[in-house]
């Protein structure tokens, strides 16, 4: 889908509906757009996308079959009203056999959200242009939009949707990102991974997919692995029986609590974790920032590897490169890393549980930095974000996680008050809700700000 290079008129006169630009065109952007469409009649949208290909961005941008969906089909529709919709698109575009059940590849769905949007750009409501935002300036009716060539576009509201804050390449050259175009180590490479999340299972499917003979060694401080899907209805928990501002400790205890009682009945504890996850919101709004900080620095870990499990195929591959030594797993912290020759990275790490003394020094041909998406969106963030904060219109949350916004998705200037007509989705407001990365979060969350009185008046 090519996305238009003029600038459209989106500020001209109109009888009602705002005239909304979305910034970003990964997932979150795409979702946003097609909800207001359909959610707000007489909206105006342009979908603001620097790549030129909305719907892929790092996670749905792959071309590697064996980066898998960790979600199943039946829960990755674009429309929580219509979940069949996405099972439909494969039927008709890619296997007619295809099961609600089943994980498939991820840039199937970058297809899918793509082909959405070139459907719905009949109408005069929709525009897409290639361009990078850099600000977003409140004006007395609106806002304005600035883009990197000098352009600027008139809107009445704005919607960050720039998804996650990923560090630029290294310009040491020591680490190798794994959404990035480098070529693929030489098949007798000594490889390290610094992570063992869903990035790295990522990495490591590549790698034995290019029948890689060299050693594979995933590390991170706690080496725990991402727990595989298993079939499990999720469980009906009531918002009443929550431990709704209660300290972390006693919202692990009440869920290992959950957990035994369920298993004790012959049922499994993905089931608890899948009911949870309405109400994650709710629980991580209720925490004061003390309580956040105590979640992020003891349990986040833990809550991640069993909420964001493993596709099955993964999951056994995964099992298999390690029970056959091609890959192994170590409790490490890595320090640092700097490229010693043309094919040989130095590695600085220390062993979990060792002293601040005990330092190690590992010669590897390629580092790749599979640290997941959870960056500083101070250094990581895309210019319309660090502008945004550097021009005091928007502020960090004091655990680095993203923007300050509401629980109403409005950006909140340092002062606390609203910055009007600014909007963020997605994980740039991850802040104010934590699980919004996933596409059945973020698709309840746009569905709910394009019925919502400023976008649909």
């Amino acid at each position: 889908m090519a996305l238009t290079r003029s600038i459209p008129d989106i500020s001209r006169a109109r009888p009602s509906g705002p005239n909304v630009a979305v910034l970003g065109g990964g997932a979150s952007g795409v979702l946003m757009a097609l909800h207001l469409l359909r959610h707000s009649p007489s909206a105006r949208v342009v979908l603001i996308e620097k790549s030129g290909v909305p719907g892929c961005g790092v996670a749905y941008g792959t071309d590697d079959p064996a980066h898998l969906l960790n979600t199943r089909v039946s829960n990755m529709s674009a429309f929580a009203d219509d979940p069949a919709d996405f099972l439909d698109w494969l039927r008709a575009r890619v296997d007619p056999s295809a099961c609600p059940f089943s994980f498939v590849s991820r840039g199937f769905y970058g297809r899918y959200l793509t082909e959405k949007m070139a459907g719905a750009q009949g109408g005069d409501r929709l525009s897409c242009l290639t361009a990078e935002a850099l600000r977003v300036i409140p004006q007395a009716q609106g806002v304005s939009v600035h883009l990197a060539d000098g352009s600027v576009l008139s809107a009445d509201l704005a919607v960050l949707a720039t998804g996650h804050s990923l560090p630029d390449a290294d310009p040491g050259g020591a680490l190798t990102l794994p959404w990035g175009s480098d070529p693929l180590p030489d098949r007798d490479a000594d490889v390290l991974i610094v992570g063992t999340g869903l990035t790295m299972v990522d990495q490591v499917m590549t790698l034995l997919d290019s029948n890689h003979r060299g050693r594979i060694e995933a590390i991170s401080r706690r080496g725990l692995l991402p727990q595989p899907h298993v079939d499990a209805a999720p469980e009906a928990i009531g918002a009443d029986e929550l431990p709704l501002g209660q300290p972390v400790s006693v919202l692990m205890h009440w869920l290992r609590y959950r957990v035994a009682l369920t298993q004790a009945q012959g049922g499994d504890w993905q089931s608890v974790v899948d009911g949870l996850r309405p109400h994650v919101q709710s629980l991580w709004q209720s925490m004061d920032e003390a309580a956040r900080a105590r979640f992020l620095r003891h349990a986040c870990a833990w809550w991640e590897v069993h909420r964001h499990r493993l596709p099955p195929p993964s999951a056994e591959r995964l099992k298999s490169a390690i029970g056959e030594g091609r890959l192994s797993l170590r409790r490490a912290s890595f320090l640092g890393a700097e490229r010693t020759s043309r094919n040989a990275v130095l590695a600085r790490l220390r062993p979990t549980g060792a002293g601040a003394g005990a330092e190690e020094y590992r010669l590897f041909h390629h580092v790749f930095d599979c640290r997941g998406v959870r960056r500083d969106p101070d250094r990581h963030s895309v210019p319309v974000i660090r502008n945004l904060i550097a021009e005091g219109l928007a502020s960090l949350d004091p655990l680095r996680l993203g923007i300050v916004v509401d629980a109403r998705a409005r950006v909140l200037r340092p002062d606390g008050t609203a910055l009007s007509g600014v909007f963020a989705i997605g994980p740039v407001s991850r802040s104010a809700f934590w699980e919004i990365t996933a596409i059945p979060d973020i698709r309840v969350q746009v569905a709910g700000l394009a019925k919502s009185e400023e976008f649909s008046v």
